[in-house]
């Protein structure tokens, strides 16, 4: 956001002031106008729009949305929802230290799942909430915080996955690239266990091979909307394939959120880092003129009005690859810039975070200002963490 130039406006009344001395006009219309000044310039100190950019501003935003969610709780707690709305507190809770923020983390593991997975041990979804799990464990050891998630990945790794229609891989859609593999490789690294690691290689793969175009840099967000050919396929409305923001977001926070974990020099590392950089060079490219992305990532004219949980996991994204050297050059840094000035204008002065698309599998246009979820806080939460680590250059 740019601030108001309270040196244009002083320069301005200064040329007007000399104009009507040079007339003679009467000391007493002089003082009136320097009172009219100094009531100006008040006025403009009091509606100045913040600098979004500051520390202090980036810690109380991500505050007040951290706590404006959790008092407007929303699905059950252990949802994949919620999986990446703590994901986003957590971070929050590093960034700002709010002892609120950390109480609502550990009542949720204590009071309402009892640190438990989903019900489903075959389903990424399921497990998304135990990247929290482990990320409160880290600071107090509990074992109980995690030995639920060890015993869910324990079945996962030795059953064999209900396949059906285009459920043909464990992660078969791209979603659960964010919900799945940072759990994996976060108990990996917690535990010591290499054996982590290996299967998230698999399953992440298996999703890449299904899923990812290579021509056009982006994932499809299931089979379905993978072109086959066969009469069947689906293309947005100007003849383009379907290419989902959130569903590509989810990815890349996904990567950013394996990257944090795995060691530097583990063999499969790079193949990671090729990827998130591919992507970036894409998402770039599509980002709109207010700093947003349109849930349509390559029809944006059809979905008029920035969407900020695709959005957010961008700007998380991409501000991660910027601070840790993956990205570089002033055009990702610019990228960034604009995309977390377009983040805070969809925050009202509650610290609702809106204009975020509904639980779907696809581009719609079902959203305005008013329409918020918990992931799209989570998605706000996660870039402010990393935004505050950028340098100023």
């Amino acid at each position: 956001m740019v601030r108001q130039s309270i040196t244009e406006s002083l320069f301005l009344f200064r040329n007007k002031l000399i104009l009507l001395i040079g007339k003679r006009i009467t000391m007493k219309k002089v003082c009136s106008l320097i009172t009219m000044l100094c009531l100006f310039l008040l006025a403009t100190a009091q509606t100045t729009v913040p600098d979004v950019f500051l520390p202090k501003y980036i810690r109380s935003v991500m505050n007040k949305a951290g706590i404006w969610q959790i008092n407007h709780p929303k699905h059950a707690q252990n949802d994949w929802t919620n999986g990446a709305f703590y994901a986003g507190l957590f971070a929050a809770w590093e960034t700002t230290k709010s002892p609120e923020l950390y109480r609502a983390m550990i009542a949720m593991g204590e009071d309402s799942t009892q640190w438990r997975p989903g019900r489903r041990w075959y389903h990424a979804d399921d497990i998304a909430i135990s990247q929290t799990y482990i990320d409160l464990y880290r600071t107090g050891k509990k074992r109980k915080m995690i030995q639920p998630t060890i015993d869910t990945l324990k079945i996962l790794f030795e059953r064999e996955y209900p396949y059906q229609g285009i459920e043909v891989v464990k992660w078969w859609w791209c979603d659960a690239l964010f919900m799945a593999p940072p759990t994996l490789v976060k108990l990996g690294k917690t535990l010591k266990d290499p054996a982590y690691f290996k299967y998230n290689d698999q399953y992440f793969k298996e999703c890449y091979d299904l899923l990812y175009n290579k021509d056009e840099k982006l994932f499809a967000r299931d089979l379905g909307y993978v072109i086959k050919n066969d009469g069947k396929d689906r293309w947005e409305a100007n003849g383009k394939r379907i290419f989902w923001s959130r569903g590509n977001g989810w990815v890349m926070g996904g990567l950013v959120r394996v990257l944090k974990e795995l060691p530097k020099k583990y063999p499969e590392r790079p193949f990671y880092e090729q990827l998130f950089k591919e992507m970036a060079e894409r998402v770039v490219s599509l980002q709109q003129a207010d700093g947003l992305w349109r849930a349509s990532l390559l029809d944006p004219k059809s979905y008029p009005g920035g969407e900020v949980s695709g959005s957010g996991f961008f700007c998380y994204a991409l501000a991660w690859g910027v601070n840790n050297g993956l990205l570089k050059g002033e055009t990702y840094k610019e990228a960034v810039r604009k995309a977390w000035v377009g983040l805070n204008n969809c925050v009202n002065e509650e610290g609702r975070v809106g204009w975020v698309q509904p639980i779907g599998a696809d581009p719609r246009k079902n959203f305005t200002e008013e329409s918020w979820e918990v992931y799209g806080t989570g998605a706000f939460l996660l870039a402010g963490s990393e935004i505050i680590k950028m340098k100023g250059d």
